[in-house]
């Protein structure tokens, strides 16, 4: 059981995809994610010079074991980079080791806890008709939950709105250019807007639809706190990163001043950037992607701590993130006992006819499949076809003095 190949291979079907291909000496192959959004080629310069050397001749069986030698062997820990390459070579691992057990990887997780994972997509519009429009498709399309997130008045682009250009757009483009582009923003604006767009999403939907939004960082404490209050008769199932997650002290005062439940964490890359959020109870879901956290090691580490204290996983499931990272996620969304709901939004057909997947989404519930393995293959041959395009996401400014601000 080997190690023979590590490959890393990029390829750009509509996004950069960064995926690390390890080949065992009997021709077992495994898949893992090593996608940094607008930072891809720094992680494929970790792997192919630093990490991919090291694994040649290994043994692809202790999973623990390599996981730490890569972790604690380098020195330098942690950090984004270190850490989607670490998770690349430890997801590949657990694709190896459970088609060796000719069973889906969540079995060798415990086996399922749940039927599938109840998940919510982005529904989003520059205002009030484009926004039910969008609401209205999700529906459509079987969700029970979805992400509200609209423009605001007097504002230009605003990421996480459709037709932002650093969204992905309907054809799998994603901002091609070769500098960021620039959003204006203004918070006080913002927090006038948002509670009566929850109010009119209420009145026309009802109690039942689960509702969340995402606040992308841009608030001080004491803003998140205010529309955390606000907020509260609409009844949300989270507030996503309302304040910047590396400022922790500050989600003190906004658990002291609002029940509207919390979401945090996309950013963080290890267990131990959530020691003060969890064991305080100052978040409700964690939300890390096992792409940028280390692998599926060292989530189900940070998701077992997060269940001591009644805290649940939600984990980032963007389209930065390849069907190779998402399909990780739902098998170990599966299988532990503490989800709470996972983020999916719908690769573009352009990039699966690269990532041959498996999952499916039913009835608002999303399924790994039971191809063994994590039931994702790469077709080499058409990732080929689609080269590497220099692409990042937007820089915010705010609209009164052009002062740079979290986006």
């Amino acid at each position: 059981m080997k190690i023979k190949s590590a490959d890393v291979v990029v390829t750009s079907p509509g996004r950069n995809f960064v995926s690390l291909r390890l080949e065992t000496e009997d021709g077992v192959v495994g898949w893992g994610d090593a996608t940094l959004n607008g930072r891809e080629l720094a992680v494929v310069s970790y792997l192919r010079d630093h990490v991919n050397p090291l694994l040649i001749g290994r043994d692809a069986g202790p999973i623990e074991d390599t996981w730490q030698y890569l972790y604690r062997g380098a020195y330098w820990r942690r950090g984004p980079v270190t850490m989607a390459a670490v998770a690349a070579v430890d997801t590949a691992l657990w694709d190896i080791k459970a088609k060796y057990a000719n069973m889906p990887l969540y079995e060798l997780l415990g086996g399922r806890s749940r039927r599938g994972l109840l998940s919510y997509g982005h529904a989003s519009g520059g205002d009030l008709p484009q926004l039910f429009d969008s609401i209205d498709q999700h529906l459509d399309e079987g969700f029970r939950a979805v992400r509200i997130q609209t423009g605001v008045p007097g504002l230009g682009p605003v990421y996480g709105v459709a037709g932002d250009p650093g969204d992905q757009g309907p054809d799998g483009s994603a901002g091609v250019a070769p500098r960021p582009s620039e959003e204006l923003w203004d918070t006080r604006a913002y927090l006038r807007h948002l509670p009566a767009v929850f109010e009119a999403v209420r009145a026309k939907y009802g109690p039942e639809l689960l509702l969340l939004h995402d606040g992308h960082h841009r608030m001080t404490p004491t803003q998140a706190a205010q529309l955390g209050k606000r907020l509260e008769p609409y009844d949300l199932f989270w507030l996503e990163d309302c304040t910047p997650a590396e400022n922790q002290e500050g989600l003190r005062l906004v658990r002291a001043h609002t029940t509207t439940p919390l979401a945090l964490g996309e950013t963080f890359n290890t267990i131990w950037d959530y020691k003060t959020l969890i064991s305080e109870h100052l978040i409700d879901y964690v939300r890390s992607a096992v792409t940028h956290t280390g692998g599926i090691t060292a989530m189900r580490k940070l998701v077992d701590f997060a269940a001591m204290h009644q805290i649940k996983a939600g984990m980032h499931g963007p389209t930065d993130v390849s069907p190779i990272g998402m399909a990780a996620a739902l098998h170990l969304g599966l299988a532990i006992h503490n989800f709470g709901i996972q983020e999916f939004m719908p690769h573009s057909e352009r990039t699966l006819t690269v990532f041959r997947t498996s999952y499916r989404f039913e009835d608002g519930l999303l399924h790994p499949g039971d191809r063994p393995g994590l039931g994702v293959e790469l077709d080499l041959e058409a990732a080929a076809a689609f080269p590497y395009e220099a692409a990042y996401l937007p820089v915010n400014r705010l609209a009164l003095d052009g002062t740079v601000h979290d986006w």
